[in-house]
């Protein structure tokens, strides 16, 4: 059973070797394997850091003592964009297709429901079929392609620039 929760200062080890998983997993997310040179010590300070924030959290899944997925929200910092939260998600693939994004989705609304923020956005890989689907199922709409935004295995990729946006 997977707890969702928003992340915790003592979880700065564990959400680095998530986040290290995740880039050996799959070639959707960010950095590619071996790439990412974040210490435990500087990802405590980010998760304190985006935690007094009030606009920005990091929800975490949970499965018997490991963190298994993750849903962060940046809010914007200029007067302009505060009423936005930029999303980044990431799940194990032994996580994928159980219910697992719909959950965190839900929580970050949850959440989002005790901020000013009025939209959500997000890019993702074209490729990404099933992101897309689940980003489509929670309500967020197609708004624009980067064209060539990711170089993925010597090939340029495009992605959609994605949002939802709630009642103010």
């Amino acid at each position: 059973m997977n707890e969702i929760r928003e992340i915790r200062e003592d979880d700065a080890e564990r959400f680095l070797r998530l986040c290290l998983r995740l880039d050996q997993e799959t070639r959707f997310m960010l950095y590619e394997p071996g790439e990412r040179t974040t210490t435990v010590e500087s990802q405590r300070e980010r998760i304190l850091a985006i935690l007094s924030e009030g606009r920005s959290t990091i929800l975490v899944a949970e499965d018997q003592g490991d963190l298994v997925g993750y849903l962060a929200v940046f809010g914007g910092n200029a007067n302009k964009t505060k009423h936005v939260g930029y999303l980044v998600v990431g799940i194990v693939e032994s996580h994928t297709g159980k219910g697992l994004g719909t959950s965190l989705f839900q929580a970050a609304e949850a959440w989002r429901s005790q901020t000013g923020l009025t939209k959500f956005e997000l890019t993702v890989m074209v490729p990404n079929e099933r992101a897309v689907a689940l980003y489509k199922k929670m309500g967020f709409e197609v708004e624009g392609v980067k064209r060539n935004s990711i170089r993925m295995d010597g090939q340029y990729v495009d992605e959609y620039y994605m949002g939802k946006i709630f009642p103010a």
